[in-house]
């Protein structure tokens, strides 16, 4: 396995622009199925889900050629070749967006139920109950999920019992060819959310309210239309370096960044003392001064984000005082507390609740990621320690960060890879 090598101990200087979201770009891969003629996509990240998603499609009969190192064409599959292979599947928890959009286009879906990081339940029932109001047949047969629908699926109102992010994207692919209106409540607000919906508008799509509680989607007979289309700059990229930066006490300039997407991240961080200026699409974070103790409760967006949870918890540990996190949306986020403390860090976990006592150090250690956000936390946790840190696991890292070594390096970090 990969491990990273990090030599702490130095403020994070300098600039760093900002790759495409990981959340939203699988999203609009898997919606590019939908299409019936090619693809551009512009602004992905070349990262480890990335390159499995792609994988998964080519298997259903998708053409994928890489024009640069984040534009990518993409000759959608004229008809189902191949159900996508359970051992790609089960690699992330993206792959279930593919059962709306192929059971919409082509009538029938079979995706193994997936995996992705260990964080908790997250269970598909949103997605099956929804799925089967708008007429399919939805079955789990031997570990895979499978829909049919010999007629076209039909619009129907759908409310959500809780605003997921994957079942708000899976329904509403899955409406978009579905005969007349279909009306989803309670739904997910992210800004993948809304980026999914602009792409499909742009293969023909109606689509309205992306990004409010009530999405309205008008089906229409095809889709396509040779769109380019740039994915949005990650904002759990973007929260994983202003922490880094406020954590080593430095001075960073994010670039090519959506600021409203982060403000929950700047609204905490400016609560901790740190400044954090916004200018068009760059956020510049300053962090000179001592900084307080914060209490951080996960909600859906627009409230603090789950995935910004453990790089939060590294950056507390040297905080001065108590900080009191509330983990509402997965029951298995402190699985890097153990590792942090293996760093030195003091932190008391009770139930769904993690209470960190600031304290004057951390040390380099050998320490291994447990998933993709735990892996940037312990990064954040090597970036402030004395001496050298070693992160197993990096593969859990590769996963959501595009080119993170060469990122970091090129803000004075002393980081290196070994097999």
């Amino acid at each position: 396995m990969d491990k990273l090598l990090i030599s702490g101990g130095k403020p994070l200087q300098g600039r760093v622009r900002l790759s495409g979201a990981k959340n939203a770009a699988l999203a609009v891969i898997c919606a590019s199925v939908l299409s019936a003629e090619r693809v551009s996509l512009e602004n992905v990240p070349d990262i480890s889900d990335v390159q499995a998603m792609f994988e998964i499609i080519r298997h259903l009969g998708a053409e994928v050629l890489w024009l640069s190192d984040s534009a990518v064409q993409i000759d959608p599959p004229s008809c189902l070749k191949a159900d996508p292979p359970c051992h790609l599947v089960k690699k992330l928890r993206a792959s279930n967006l593919l059962l709306g959009p192929l059971l919409s286009r082509f009538g029938y879906a079979r995706v193994s139920l997936p995996g992705g990081c260990n964080i908790g339940v997250r269970p598909m029932d949103l997605h099956f109950k929804g799925l089967a109001g708008m007429g399919a047949e939805i079955s789990i047969e031997s570990g895979f999920a499978v829909g049919r629908s010999p007629a076209r699926l039909k619009g129907a109102r759908i409310y959500l019992d809780f605003p997921s992010v994957g079942a708000t994207e899976n329904l509403m692919m899955a409406a978009c060819l579905a005969v007349g209106q279909t009306i989803l409540e309670n739904v997910a607000k992210e800004p993948e959310v809304v980026d999914l919906a602009n792409f499909l508008n742009c293969l023909g799509a109606k689509v309205r309210g992306a990004g409010t509680d009530v999405i309205k989607i008008d089906g229409v007979p095809q889709l396509g239309g040779r769109v380019r289309y740039p994915v949005i700059p990650d904002r759990i990229e973007a929260g994983t370096f202003m922490l880094a930066a406020a954590a080593t006490r430095g001075s960073l300039v994010l670039e090519n960044i959506i600021p409203t997407h982060i403000e929950p991240i700047c609204a905490k961080l400016r609560e901790a003392g740190v400044e954090v200026l916004e200018n068009g699409d760059s956020v510049t974070v300053n962090a000179q001064g001592p900084m307080r103790p914060l209490d951080i409760k996960t909600l859906p967006y627009p409230g603090f984000p789950t995935d910004m949870q453990s790089q939060i918890m590294a950056m507390l540990t040297l905080v001065e005082g108590t900080s009191v996190i509330v983990e509402n949306i997965f029951e298995n986020r402190f699985q890097v507390v153990g590792e942090l403390k293996r760093m030195g860090a003091r932190i008391k976990v009770e139930g769904r609740m993690a209470v960190v006592e600031g304290v004057a150090e951390l040390h380099g250690a050998e320490v291994g990621a447990t998933d993709l956000r735990a892996g940037a936390a312990l990064v954040i946790a090597g970036l402030m320690a004395r001496g050298q840190t070693g992160i197993a696991n990096a593969h859990f890292i590769d996963r959501g960060y595009h080119r993170l070594e060469d990122k970091l390096r090129a803000l004075g970090v002393q980081i290196a890879r070994s097999h």
